[in-house]
């Protein structure tokens, strides 16, 4: 299956990605995957007709689905979700660190070689020095991309915004004054900029929660970016530690087994394409919620990894049970876990 596993990667980034996975019957585990709607992989022996394969290209919403007897798992996703930070000042710091720690990829542009290595102490994952212009034009446009404007000042503001509108994005805010983004989005309307682009605008930037220092204006920006990803109809996809952790191409990595969440009801605390490896040498690669759920996951996959024959699991828990409420995790929901055994390729 690791072949699989490459082609994700391959295609992670490139467009909108559909993944989907028969959870019943003598086809459990058969996937079907798909890039801007094209086939791009399938179970080798899976049979289906071209009217299903169709249905299943056209699927707009992740979730469960049927077709005849088959219960499939859909998963839209795109990449990785890269948060593109203009400015490198005070404010940048919190808003890079917040940003790794909820899974972005976090680009930094900077003209000024001090500041540009504040950012990299930060933890950005890249900081290009040098005009935001150029910079900008080396940034790649789509979906899962999300601009956040924090220059030093006005003019580099409007360069950079400028730029932006051109591209397409998940994403755009700009700090500033609602009299100064007036302001803006009158000159930038003057230069030609369509009225539809600069309504695609979050100025000013972040959500209001009376933030003053650098590190709650921080807070306010991430949480405005958490709610729109939030607002869109795809799971976090195939991120790069979860292919890693699935690459068996070395033969001295163990016997691993993909969890992944692929229904929930109720208020159960993570959503549905949340994944989890976990390796038959106790390494874990993911979350899929933690407390006694996740243990519960754990002891399951670790048995399937020292048994044969036993390659596929889908197990329903319950965050309402007695057991849930000793951990502390009473939210009222279920969720259904399919736990999948990647078979090493010989």
């Amino acid at each position: 299956m690791q072949d699989l596993y490459q082609t994700i990667r391959q295609y992670t980034g490139r467009g909108a990605c559909l993944m989907a996975t028969i959870l019943n019957g003598e086809d459990i585990g058969a996937k079907v995957f798909f890039c801007d709607k094209k086939l791009i992989w399938k179970t080798e022996g899976l049979q289906l007709s071209r009217g299903h394969l169709e249905r299943l290209r056209d699927i707009g919403e992740s979730g469960l689905y049927e077709a005849g007897p088959m219960k499939i798992f859909a998963e839209r996703f795109g990449g990785r979700d890269r948060l593109v930070i203009c400015g490198a000042g005070h404010v940048s710091m919190p808003v890079i660190r917040i940003g790794k720690m909820v899974g972005f990829h976090v680009t930094v542009l900077e003209d000024r070689p001090e500041f540009a290595a504040h950012a990299e102490s930060a933890g950005a994952d890249a900081v290009v020095c040098g005009p935001f212009e150029e910079g900008l034009r080396q940034i790649p446009e789509g979906g899962s991309v999300y601009f956040v404007i924090v220059t030093r000042g006005h003019r580099y503001d409007l360069l950079c915004l400028k730029e932006i509108l051109k591209k397409r994005s998940a994403y755009v805010g700009m700090m500033g004054s609602r009299k100064r983004v007036a302001a803006a989005k009158e000159q930038l309307k003057g230069e030609g900029v369509r009225q539809e682009a600069l309504e695609r605008l979050h100025a000013p930037i972040g959500i209001p929660i009376g933030a003053e220092t650098p590190e709650e204006i921080g807070v306010s920006i991430m949480a405005q970016i958490i709610q729109c990803r939030g607002e869109k109809e795809q799971t976090e996809g195939y991120r790069e530690e979860i292919l890693d952790a699935l690459d068996l191409a070395d033969p001295e990595v163990p016997q691993v087994v993909l969890a992944q969440i692929v229904w929930r009801k109720g208020s159960a605390p993570r959503k549905i394409g949340t994944k989890m490896v976990i390796a038959s040498d106790g390494r874990l690669t993911g979350t899929i919620g933690g407390g006694c759920v996740e243990a519960e996951i754990i002891r399951a996959a670790r048995q399937m990894c020292a048994e044969e024959g036993v390659d596929h699991l889908v197990r329903e828990v319950d965050l309402t049970s007695e057991g849930a409420e000793g951990e502390g995790m009473v939210c009222g929901g279920k969720q259904l876990i399919y736990l999948e055994k990647i078979i090493r390729k010989d």
